[in-house]
């Protein structure tokens, strides 16, 4: 009788147990259901109202246009300039002579205003200032490059890589979007505006680096001190990065301006095995090649655990949740329900799971000396993406934990902790212009921030500035991100002209003296 009472007990737990457990689902879901209905993105300063002051309309004669676009071509001057950067030590020194031979000529009234100041740094790199009407305002800078990563015909170019050549509308080259296609926009812009007699209100510096393909310390790194030297602080810095994406992310049918608020940091490691050598008739059971091979496979069957939700790429999707159809768009409003799923679900593809965790790649393997000789050492590299939410230290002990071999000596040859994430909300000054010039070029954009999986020179600024921005308005359909550092970079004609006019619209949006009030007082527009 007991027996019976204590199961007739346990069911009636389990029943209710079961019964509350399905009750809270069905609460979940019809909440979730609510915020799918209903939730939409908090569109920042849309509502309010900004400062009113003279615009100089971009307004362009056919004669300017085809002037814009062969001076871009005149890129081609700068794209026909092979300025690759191999590594730290070896840059190509004299293609990156590029002031007299592109910038003076395609830009005379930047070069001979009374009003621009312009420097030679580090010998190749170029730092412009045009000073403000008014010096209580905070400074901000639009950063460049001059190099790129190397080029080869062989590799399958439907044009020479260093040929500018047009076809079908488009440019071809290496550079047109890495990242001579902004430098030569940058300028571009501040000619017309000099042309057309503006002078800014808020002082504005330009960076040209010539490294940043190897880490900029050349080239950024000297502009920082010498605006160091100088106590120049900086509202903001905007450089190459993300840019718009339409038809890329699955289940968004609209474009999607990234402002990259973020990138990760990055580490190079050197893996390494000594053991005695032999001859390969009497081989040992373990040789140095077969113990780091062990020690490769366990870092790539194990890879680093996702951080997904603990970085900005949960921003990312808050902010674009509403523009997914459904069934996502069901999932991407209810994050704090979801995550975990959307988290393995990105983990599936490369280019998505860069953005969830610290990757992992092995990038060279070395050993042997003669086909009958056992290697007495073996090495590779191994090169790591380190998400915003973790710091160099952390993953290398993670890297050591998998490994989990005594045997193999890891030694840190170079690497960086993630720059801090800047601020992206409706008081962000640097971010509510990008954003506002964005929507002033594209109306039809969605404006989201972002995170770069890759590097640029804007970490070297980070105790220059008060925020950080990676962003470019250049235009990429689904596949064209396959083009950037790989074959067939190129960028449309309107793309470029896009680029001037984007410029020319933040350089005058960056004179209002502050930004408009957040929601609250001005909703009267």
């Amino acid at each position: 009788m007991t027996g019976r009472s204590t199961r007739f007990q346990l069911w009636r737990f389990l029943k209710v147990a079961l019964l509350s457990a399905l009750l809270l689902v069905c609460v979940l879901l019809v909440v979730a259901t609510i915020r799918t209905l209903t939730l939409d993105v908090n569109e920042g300063l849309g509502l309010a109202r900004w400062e009113e002051k003279e615009i100089v309309p971009f307004g362009i004669s056919p004669l300017q246009r085809q002037q814009l676009l062969d001076n871009f071509k005149g890129c081609a001057a700068a794209i026909r300039i092979p300025t690759v950067s191999f590594s730290d030590t070896e840059l190509n020194y004299t293609a990156l002579l590029i002031r007299d031979l592109v910038l003076n000529k395609f830009f005379p009234t930047v070069f001979a205003s009374s009003l621009v100041k312009y420097e030679l740094v580090a010998n190749y790199s170029h730092l412009f200032t045009v000073p403000g009407s008014d010096p209580g305002l905070q400074p901000y800078m639009l950063i460049a490059h001059l190099d790129v990563v190397p080029a080869s015909e062989g590799d399958g170019w439907e044009a020479p890589p260093f040929s500018a050549q047009e076809m079908g509308g488009f440019i071809y080259g290496r550079g047109t979007i890495d990242d001579k296609h902004s430098l030569m926009a940058i300028l571009q812009a501040l000619e017309y505006l000099l042309q057309k007699g503006y002078r800014p209100r808020r002082t504005l510096y330009i960076g040209l680096g010539h490294d940043e393909e190897v880490n900029g310390l050349q080239g950024a790194m000297s502009i920082v001190r010498k605006l160091q030297s100088r106590g120049v602080k900086l509202s903001f810095v905007l450089d190459e990065g993300l840019s718009v994406i339409d038809g890329v992310i699955d289940g968004l049918t609209e474009p999607v301006a990234l402002i990259g608020i973020g990138e990760k940091g990055q580490a190079t490691v050197k893996l390494s095995v000594t053991t005695s050598p032999g001859h390969s008739s009497m081989p040992l059971r373990e040789s140095s090649i077969g113990i780091l091979a062990a020690a490769v496979t366990r870092l790539e069957q194990n890879p680093i655990p996702s951080m997904f939700g603990l970085g900005p790429e949960l921003a990312t999707f808050e902010h674009l949740a509403h523009k997914f159809t459904l069934p996502l768009k069901f999932f991407m409003t209810n994050l704090w329900l979801f995550s975990p799923l959307i988290g393995r679900v990105m983990e599936g593809k490369p280019d998505s799971n860069a953005f969830v965790r610290t990757t992992t790649a092995v990038t060279m393997f070395n050993s042997g000396i003669k086909i009958n000789v056992i290697p007495p050492y073996a090495e590779a590299f191994v090169n790591l993406r380190i998400h915003s939410a973790q710091t160099l230290q952390e993953v290398l002990e993670i890297i050591r934990d998998i490994i989990g071999d005594e045997r193999v000596k890891l030694e840190l040859v170079n690497g960086f902790d993630p720059p801090r994430v800047s601020s992206y909300d409706e008081k962000s000054f640097g971010f509510q212009i990008i954003k506002k010039t964005v929507l002033d070029s594209f109306p039809q954009v969605t404006v989201a921030p972002g995170i770069c999986v890759g590097n640029t020179d804007s970490r070297h600024y980070v105790d220059l500035a008060k925020d950080t921005y990676r962003f470019t308005p250049t235009w990429f359909k689904k596949g064209d991100l396959r083009r950037f550092h790989g074959v067939n970079e190129r960028i449309s004609a309107k793309n470029y002209e896009d680029l001037v006019e984007f410029y020319f619209r933040l350089i005058q949006n960056c004179d209002i003296r502050k930004l408009p009030e957040p929601h609250g007082s001005l909703h009267d527009l």
